[in-house]
């Protein structure tokens, strides 16, 4: 699997419960914190459902 790096970019403050939880479920505890994980289908999923709180990138 590839692994991707998905990095926080903007605040949490706003977003909805789901969405806040879905951000410390994927293990970002604030702005600008970077966490790396395999892209497995699960994953993704959580990321799109946040995508405008961060940026994902490949590594």
């Amino acid at each position: 699997m590839a692994k991707i790096k998905i990095t926080q970019i903007k605040s949490k403050i706003g977003a909805t419960k789901t969405q806040k939880a879905t951000v410390e479920a994927l293990g970002i505890r604030k702005l600008n914190h970077s966490v790396e994980h395999e892209a497995t289908p699960e994953i993704m999923g959580m990321v799109n459902a946040v995508k405008h709180l961060v940026r994902v990138e490949n590594i």
